[in-house]
Formats: C-alpha cells, structure tokens, sequence
C-alpha cells in the first residue's frame, strides 16, 4: 500500500474493502426478508433438468450463522491487520516487520557459529574445513545463480577461480565487492574512434594485444585509436583494477572472443552489475564468503 501515489486510491480501496463485507450483510437481510410467491406445493416454479424442482425453503440456520461470523471476523481482522487501504492496523503488523524480526532471530541464532571465524584473516580462514563449508553454502545461496556452482561464470559473469580479476582479487578487494557491489561500465566508443572501418581496425589492435589472431596490417592501422581506451585500459592495455576495466592482453574475454565480439563492444557498449550483497548477509557472513571465494584461486594457509 506504500507504492500509493495519492490518497485517492487509499481511500478507494479502503471504501471498496468496506463497501463490500457490508454488501454481504445486505445481502444477507434482503434474502431472509424478501418474500417469494410460493406454489402449493412450496415450488418457486423454477425447474431444471427436466424434474429438479427449487424449494421455497429458507436459509439454513447455521449456515446465516456462519455467514454473520465471517463477516464479523472480517471487521475484526481489517481492524487488528492491513486490510483497508494504508491504515496499519491497531497490531501493526506488516509482513516487512516480520521477515525483519525473523531475519533477526536467525542472526542471533548464528552469531556463535561466526564469533570463531571473525578474528581469523580471510588467508587463514580459507584453510578451516568448518568455515569453507559455510562458505560454500552461502556461496551456493547467493553467487551461484550467476557465477555457476563451480564458480567458473560464464559469458557476461566472470570466472573466480581464476587469478583474473576485474577490481582486484585481494581479500579486502573481494570483502569490499561483496559488501558494495561493483558497477563497471564501458561506453559506446565508436564516435569516439571514427568510421566502421577504424572500428574494425581497433578490435584487430585489442585482439593482437592477446597475441590472438588477427590482422596485422588492420592492427597497426588500429593502434592510434587505441589512445581512446587508454584512459581506462592503460596505454599497455592491462586494465585498471581501481575502475573495473579489464585486462586486453590476456585470455580472459567476459563478453565473447573474436574480431566480431569486441566490435560489438566497442559499438554498444558494456555495463556489468554486481549487487550490493550487505543487505542481505551479515558482515560475518561476508567474511567468511570473502574468504571462500579468494581460496578458490588462491592456495589457503594451513
């Protein structure tokens, strides 16, 4: 009810809600009050399927009862919890309020578990059994949906068990990324390099720092444009961990191989996401995840 944008549709649904549980009552009156010409043989005249014949029988006692209850309980139940528009009830119950207090009992619940593992260094930490199995779970729970369950990530999510990484595979790197988040961005450079054919030229360039194949005559044409991506890749093309830029002169290639791919890139752009994990593990929890993940390309302390 808090996305309303104006205390019309507050008060609409409000009104409807009100509006309708008093409706049943109504309608309940008028059909124990309404008096309907009956033949003599106590038939209203109506038939169906030939013999099926409707009695003119009032409504069963307890079944008038039962429809008065539910209508109270549904007074009484719109007073105590949400029901009519943005009013709170007098509970104050909310199911935000209750995830709240769920998550938070659980926190409490587990924070024995974690008090071990917080003054142990994320190198030390890769190398306890107990912590890497927590490790993994939490892993398994949060980053395998686009790391993979073996952490090896596929087109457009990077690989972690690799020395490879896009804002630097330290620890406190890898503890601030999980915390934080990361946005990496690449414009659309293509005004920037010129023409279609400086573009192609430039993706042979970024492909030749790989030592992949290429063409070398369209790479040595490529290599002037190339101060257009200096800036955030580096004059030697090694990339920038301070702003996410990757590394050209490797083998890791995140959004496709290929004179074809980085054209692409270099025409529309690139923007990666990797969101903020704070909000829904606790800094423990990071620790040990931090860990986790910096063991999986790392050799841990014993």
């Amino acid at each position: 009810m808090s996305d309303f944008t104006s205390e019309f549709w507050h008060l609409y649904v409000a009104g409807l809600t009100l509006v309708s549980i008093i409706a049943c009552l109504i309608l309940l009156w008028i059909s124990g009050t309404t008096k309907v010409k009956a033949h003599d043989d106590n038939t209203t005249g109506h038939v169906w399927d030939e013999d099926l014949r409707e009695m003119n029988n009032p409504l069963p006692r307890w079944w008038v009862y039962l429809f008065i209850i539910t209508v109270i309980f549904g007074l009484v139940y719109g007073a105590l919890y949400p029901t009519f528009g943005t009013f709170q009830g007098k509970l104050g119950w909310s199911s935000t309020g209750q995830h709240e207090a769920e998550v938070q009992k659980m926190q409490e619940a587990i924070a024995p578990l974690y008090a071990r593992f917080d003054g142990m260094p994320p190198e030390k930490l890769a190398g306890d059994a107990q912590a890497m199995a927590i490790g993994e779970r939490l892993f398994m729970n949060n980053c395998a949906q686009c790391h993979g369950s073996d952490a090896r990530g596929s087109k457009g999510f990077p690989n972690l068990t690799n020395t490879e990484w896009l804002w630097g595979g330290e620890p406190a790197a890898i503890k601030t990324t999980i915390t934080e988040g990361r946005v990496g961005m690449m414009p659309p450079m293509a005004a920037a390099v010129g023409g279609a054919d400086d573009v192609t030229n430039l993706a042979h360039y970024v492909m030749s720092l790989s030592g992949s194949p290429h063409d070398s005559i369209r790479a040595a044409q490529g290599k002037a444009s190339f101060t257009s991506c200096a800036a955030c890749h580096g004059a030697d093309g090694k990339g920038n961990p301070l702003m996410g830029a990757p590394n050209l002169t490797d083998d890791v290639w995140l959004h496709g191989w290929g004179v074809e791919a980085i054209t692409r890139i270099i025409n529309e752009g690139r923007t990666n996401v990797m969101p903020a994990q704070n909000k829904l593990l606790t800094e423990s929890q990071i620790h040990v995840l931090s860990a986790y993940v910096w063991g999986m390309s790392n050799k841990p302390q014993e």
